[in-house]
């Protein structure tokens, strides 16, 4: 007798081999979360908990090789992306994005590793790429705020619009969730901005201690309850729930930053 099979999600990005986050890390949330994970690899990191070595960047065609044969096989119902390190990344998963419109695309937006500054990679081109390709196709993107921030500091993100969030939604995203944003002194929040002009926040706090891959666990959560056929409003507000409870469970087990234990019942 078969099972109902659980919500098929495709994480798009590096392999982490300390298990702070990425994949394999990834994987093992969704798979906590109640969904099976599919997986792509975009680059290989050399790394501890403390700091990432070097980055290898997996071949384009290697990468849709990969993809298309996964979902030529399965019925994959969300994907995860990120974080996108190339340009060859960038357009494999626009050009995905495109061959299946009907699967929604969660993006979430990182902070370059400082590993990628070498003759090897150009962080600022992946970035542009992304903009220009990926969040146009994009039905939700996560990004902490400071990230935002710094990009627009530092000229990465052009200021289209009154604040970082409107400026991706004006590169085409339908939907922007920005994590850790300022409300007031001493007041912050998770915001969804959506394209009717829904804006929707909900009181988060800050960790007592540095987490590696701190929005992890709620970028598995709302790619999973976008899985199932959830809304984004109501898949964010169901993540937001999942994700505090397994954001409560850390532990640090080299010299590096704390982790999530996923592995916790």
């Amino acid at each position: 007798m078969f099972e109902t099979s659980p919500p098929l999600v495709l994480l798009y990005g590096p392999f982490d081999p300390s298990g702070s986050g990425c994949l394999p890390a990834d994987a093992i949330t969704c798979s906590t979360l109640g969904a099976h994970a599919l997986s792509t690899v975009t680059a290989l990191h050399v790394q501890d908990t403390a700091n990432i070595e070097e980055i290898h960047a997996i071949t384009a065609e290697l990468i849709d090789d990969q993809a298309r044969c996964l979902l030529e096989d399965m019925h994959v119902q969300a994907i995860k992306a990120g974080p996108l390190y190339t340009t060859d990344a960038v357009r494999v998963l626009a050009q995905i994005a495109a061959d299946y419109p009907s699967v929604p695309l969660l993006l979430q937006l990182h902070t370059p590793p400082q590993a990628l500054q070498s003759d090897d990679f150009d962080p600022e081109d992946a970035i542009s790429a992304t903009f220009e390709l990926l969040l146009p196709q994009a039905d939700l993107v996560v990004v902490d705020e400071n990230v935002l921030t710094q990009w627009v500091t530092d000229g990465v993100l052009p200021r289209r619009a009154a604040s970082p969030a409107k400026t991706l939604m004006q590169f085409g995203a339908n939907w922007v969730l920005t994590t850790n944003t300022a409300l007031r002194p001493g007041q912050r929040a998770h915001v969804l901005q959506g394209p009717e002009q829904e804006l929707v926040n909900w009181p988060c706090t800050q960790p007592a201690a540095r987490i590696s891959n701190q929005n992890g666990p709620l970028g598995c959560a709302l790619a999973v309850e976008l899985a199932r056929g959830i809304g984004v409003r109501q898949a964010t507000e169901a993540a937001l729930k999942h994700a505090s409870g397994l954001t409560t469970r850390t532990f640090r087990p080299g010299m590096g930053a704390q982790i999530y234990n996923r592995s916790a019942p």
